[in-house]
Parts: C-alpha cells; sequence; structure tokens
C-alpha cells in the first residue's frame, strides 16, 4: 500500500491527502510506525483533509497539533474536511506567549 495521506501531529483529528482520492479508495498514512487505512466516503482532493474520526457540530479540527477551526456541521469519519464545513476561529496569541 501506497501511502497517501498525511498525518503531521499524533493529536490531530485530520489527515491530508497527497494525492486525490476517490471516494471507497483507501486513504492510507502512517500513526508512528504503524500503517493506517481509512476508506474515503467523498471524493478527496489532493492537499485537502478528511476527517479520522466523527465529529460533532462545534468540535475542534485539528492539524499540526494544533486548532486551525471549528466544525460548522457534522463531519463523518472519512468525509471531507474543507472550507464548506469548518470555520477559522480566531487566536488570542498575546495569551500564548511565555513570559
Amino acid at each position: 500500500m501506497n501511502i497517501n495521506a498525511l498525518l503531521m501531529d499524533a493529536r490531530d483529528n485530520v489527515v491530508t491527502c497527497v494525492a486525490p482520492v476517490p471516494k471507497g479508495n483507501q486513504i492510507v498514512y502512517q500513526r508512528g510506525g504503524q500503517v493506517c487505512t481509512l476508506t474515503a466516503e467523498d471524493d478527496i482532493p489532493y492537499c485537502h483533509k478528511v476527517a479520522l474520526e466523527d465529529l460533532n457540530q462545534g468540535a475542534e479540527v485539528r492539524k499540526y497539533g494544533e486548532m486551525i477551526g471549528q466544525t460548522t456541521a457534522p463531519i463523518a469519519k472519512g468525509h471531507w474536511v474543507s472550507h464548506e464545513n469548518i470555520f477559522s476561529v480566531p487566536r488570542d496569541y498575546d495569551s500564548e506567549f511565555i513570559q
């Protein structure tokens, strides 16, 4: 099996596809040294994200170990995570500085 998606951080709940993955095909990524698979429930475009778990409406979307947004609607495992079902949440960077 060829790797076709990247998990950026162990805390992430999405992977990024490095090739288009048609609906019904396997998304293949590594978590640590383990190869993992997931069935694409939508056509996933190149460089787009797919949910690794069921995400409720309002759930945090994590990539790079950081929150990159919140869901506007439920997103089921294996479905496309896009600008149509997540929104950016402003961060308070000042409060994150180490003093």
